[in-house]
């Protein structure tokens, strides 16, 4: 008989990330009630923001109809609508837990969250059982599952009805037994946009992590008008968007400007929609220059986007482009620097070389070493907080180019003063073609990436650590 008046509440279980559900009936002469899927309430008590999208339901007419034991590649919310079911979980998963077992009885008031690769069965204790579940990917006809017999000796599980006198099919009948089952591996990560310098960083943070490819333009082309049968999503949990268009001031050029928008945002948004159509979670880059920079303290997430140019204008479309998929991550990042061309590695050059440069000092914002935006990727998909946009910098007083330039002359040996600053109105009076406006104020403020965890590297050790290394 179903129980009332549970307080929502989730039990782990001996297998990691199987939780078991209490869930809230409310219940009178007439019959009862429960919100079955309750997002904010639930993630807030600690369920994982797993982002359903289909529904399924099984009616089972007689008391010992057997199913299972199937671990797909997604997620599923598991419970029952009307009836009872005695439920199996086995994992079967590659890792240390291979072949954990859990078993529970579910009637209306308890529900489980079983994650990918975790084997599913249940068994009917009441006639006209409803069986459903929620999943956060479609079904697919090349899905690929891993199945374990329900009668394995090892996992042992202890059917209330034997399996000889229940409803079995043919099917269910002829999987493997532990030690042929197939191991569900890591959901594959796909890099897109690998040989820039965020991907060279994720290609080095990543290193030796079979489940992670990385795809340059040659092995994906971002501006393809049909992503979906790019790859067999199913095999994927997540996209890491690597691949911008950065070029500023050739944004303000006709022809920039079209392919400005054409990576910056319609590339998004075809990615946003394979990963929203297939359960992914979707990390995606963005910029300080979503910002006007008016204002005189750190900007934050919540902050209003103001862009003046059109690359500042393609970053903001495409951070509202990233939302379609609803497991997204966003980060907000300034000033990248990586192994390719960039400021600090010209003005170390031009320190080489005897030249003493004319550097903006109007313009203030931190240094975001491509490394460390790669170890925050990787902390918010290990972390799993809760998706949206996070600011992403290295710490430390914030600092002018000029401020930057002279820093970097320091740590190479060289005499700081030969850096002279200048407006930016000054840099660029000679300018023959158009000048992108560019952020007075690009100060990112991180308590909210912090308080998940992750702490960035203050930005004049890094950038030190940074010129030893490139040297």
């Amino acid at each position: 008989m179903t129980e009332y008046s549970k307080q929502l509440a989730s039990t782990p279980t001996p297998i990691p990330g199987l939780q078991l559900w209490d869930l809230p009936v409310h219940g009178d002469s007439r019959g009862w009630f429960k919100e079955n899927w309750q997002r904010e309430k639930m993630v807030a008590a600690g369920l994982p923001d797993f982002a359903p999208v289909q529904n399924n339901v099984s009616f089972n007419d007689a008391i010992g109809t057997t199913r299972g034991i199937h671990a797909e590649p997604w997620d599923k919310w598991v419970s029952v609508a009307t009836g009872r079911v005695f439920g199996a979980w086995v994992d079967l998963r590659e890792g240390p837990s291979f072949g954990a077992v859990f078993t529970a009885e579910i009637d209306p008031s308890v529900a489980v969250f079983v994650p990918r690769g975790v084997g599913n069965a249940y068994q009917t204790l009441e006639a006209d059982t409803a069986y459903t579940y929620l999943v956060n990917a479609h079904w697919s006809p090349d899905v690929e599952y891993s199945f374990l017999n329900l009668a394995d000796e090892t996992a042992a599980v202890p059917w209330p009805i034997s399996l000889a006198d229940a409803e079995v099919s043919d099917k269910d009948r002829a999987h493997p037994r532990l030690p042929e089952v197939r191991r569900v591996g890591p959901g594959k990560t796909l890099v897109v946009g690998a040989n820039g310098q965020l991907g060279k960083a994720l290609r080095e943070i990543f290193e030796g992590r079979t489940e992670i490819e990385f795809a340059g333009r040659s092995e994906l082309d971002v501006e393809n008008s049909d992503l979906s049968g790019a790859r067999r999503w199913s095999d994927y949990t997540t996209i890491i968007n690597a691949s911008a268009y950065t070029a500023v001031d050739d944004a303000e050029t006709p022809e920039g400007r079209r392919g400005a928008w054409s990576v910056n945002v319609s590339a998004v948004r075809r990615l946003a929609e394979v990963a929203r159509d297939h359960g992914l979670t979707f990390v995606h880059i963005s910029s300080d220059y979503v910002f006007d920079g008016s204002q005189e303290t750190p900007y934050s997430e919540d902050h209003p986007v103001a862009p003046l140019g059109v690359y500042g204008q393609t970053k903001a479309a495409g951070e509202t482009a990233a939302a379609l998929a609803p497991r997204h991550y966003v980060l907000r990042t300034s000033w990248v620097v990586g192994d390719g061309n960039n400021f600090v590695r010209t003005m170390a050059s031009l320190a080489a070389r005897g030249v003493s440069p004319s550097v903006v000092d109007d313009q203030r914002g931190r240094l975001t070493f491509a490394d460390e935006l790669a170890s925050g990727i990787d902390h918010l998909l290990t972390a799993s907080p809760a998706y949206g946009i996070y600011n992403l910098t290295n710490t430390g007083d914030p600092a002018t180019w000029a401020d930057i330039a002279r820093t970097v002359f320091e740590i190479t040996g060289n005499d700081p003063s030969r850096v002279t600053g200048v407006s930016t109105t000054e840099y660029f009076a000679d300018a023959e073609r158009a000048i992108a406006p560019r952020p007075r104020n690009s100060v990112l403020d991180l308590r909210k990436i912090e308080a998940t965890g992750f702490h960035p590297t203050p930005m004049l050790p890094a950038l030190t650590e940074y010129l030893t290394r490139t040297d």
